[in-house]
């Protein structure tokens, strides 16, 4: 007879000055017909802390595609949104899109790629995002963190979200965005910044 295992996941909550904590959940023992006991982990990367890294090396990137001759910056290069200045304000839109989201508000506006025509005008649309996710960031308390939408997801499935979840989504995307500007930025003979964790 096979025995059945099972790893139990339940909510935890943190203390308020941790309150955004990448994942609030309680590790549980994967049980095999054996008493239960469990232990809480609340030493997880807090949220914000992430998202200022994420800043960090977003100023890094932006720094070393500055350098760039311009017609470098634009080629079309077959990635997903072809060159490396459309990447970068992509991943702009992105966290625009999702605050506009949160807030409830409309301020994001989809601008073609070609509107931005200097090194300049991306670097104003990036500070403009920064300080707009920094304010929000500074209004998260552990009830809006939790905050639940409903929400049709990629696949087409409706899914229930929490505010977390489109924090953590924000992360993630522009990460992804970032290894493709890694791989371009190779491919033209250009080293990219250390964007590691801790430098790691």
């Amino acid at each position: 007879m096979v025995k059945r295992s099972y790893l139990l996941i339940d909510p935890v909550v943190l203390p308020e000055d941790n309150f955004a904590s990448a994942r609030h959940v309680t590790a549980h023992r994967l049980l095999s017909d054996a008493p239960s006991w469990r232990y809480t982990v609340n030493s997880m990367v807090d949220l914000k802390e992430l998202l200022e890294y994420n800043e960090e090396v977003r100023h890094r990137y932006f720094d070393a595609l500055a350098k760039l001759p311009w017609n470098e910056l634009i080629q079309n290069r077959e990635a997903s949104f072809h060159s490396l200045r459309n990447i970068f304000i992509h991943s702009l839109n992105g966290t625009d899109y999702w605050l506009d989201f949160l807030l409830g508000e409309q301020l994001y506006v989809r601008r073609k790629f070609d509107e931005y025509s200097s090194v300049e005008d991306i670097k104003r649309y990036m500070e403009q995002v920064e300080a707009r996710m920094r304010k929000y960031l500074q209004s998260l308390t552990p009830e809006k963190l939790a905050k639940k939408y409903g929400r049709k997801n990629d696949a087409g499935e409706d899914v229930e979200i929490t505010t977390e979840d489109v924090l953590i989504h924000v992360f993630e995307e522009e990460v992804h965005h970032r290894g493709e500007l890694i791989a371009l930025l190779w491919q033209i003979g250009v080293d990219p910044p250390l964007m590691g964790w801790r430098l790691l």
